[in-house]
């Protein structure tokens, strides 16, 4: 037996316009004519940055002082 996968979620039509509209300030024609990806990153600027992992060289040294399983060697 499958259950029914559940309906997709409605897309927020309102808060992207509120986004692009209200607080990007962009007219009705650039906000229209822009792409899904154009929005996202035009809109990117009032999200949080998002943190940066770790370099690999740090990576590693925590690899190597955390190790999974005794005796394993990283690196």
């Amino acid at each position: 037996m499958n259950a029914a996968a559940p309906a997709p979620a409605a897309f927020p039509w309102e808060r992207v316009m509120a986004v692009g509209l209200g607080l990007l300030r962009l007219s009705p024609s650039a906000f229209w004519s822009m792409t899904p990806r154009e929005f996202e990153r035009a809109a990117s600027i009032l999200m949080p940055a998002r943190a940066q992992g770790p370099s690999r060289q740090a990576l590693d040294a925590l690899m190597r002082s955390y190790p999974d399983r005794q005796g394993d060697q990283h690196g």
